[in-house]
């Protein structure tokens, strides 16, 4: 019984740790996934299954993560699942960013809105540093000149 019981104590340790990340952590993430997806705040259900998938992801690798971030990791599962379904997104919803392809909102959200150092965000998109800095800059542009206005860059807050 006691090696039940500290298996047990274990799994309820594991999941309250997991459910702080959650709560701290979720809102952050749901935006960038709505902003990926070009949805609006209101209307989301693609970037919220994209979210539910990369936090699913990362609870069942939680006892692997060793001292990594695991928003680090949440946000590198978001990205790659819509790149692996980008298709999908094609033809934004009304969001911010619906102007723009999904590999440019892909670039815009990460190294705009997450920050993501631009080598980072090279080899996690698995591109030339030049191409992402290339897309960032016609992005951004496109966005200034779209008829967007002069905030539709995505800034910091959330």
């Amino acid at each position: 019984m006691g090696e039940r019981g500290g298996r047990e104590g274990e799994h309820r340790h594991r999941t309250r740790q997991f459910e702080v990340f959650v709560a701290g952590a979720a809102g952050r993430l749901l935006h960038a996934a709505t902003l990926l997806t070009a949805e609006t705040r209101t209307r989301n259900p693609r970037a919220q299954a994209l979210l539910t998938a990369s936090l699913a992801h990362t609870y069942a690798q939680w006892d692997r993560l060793r001292g990594e971030d695991p928003y680090d990791r949440t946000r590198a599962d978001l990205a790659a699942r819509f790149a692996r379904t980008a298709w999908r997104h094609h033809r934004g919803k009304g969001g911010v960013l619906s102007a723009l392809t999904p590999q440019e909102r892909l670039v815009v959200v990460l190294r705009l809105y997450e920050g993501v150092a631009e080598e980072q965000t090279a080899a996690l998109l698995g591109l030339p540093e030049e191409r992402v800095r290339a897309v960032c800059a016609r992005s951004v542009s496109a966005l200034r000149g779209g008829g967007q206005g002069t905030t539709a860059a995505p800034g910091r807050a959330s």
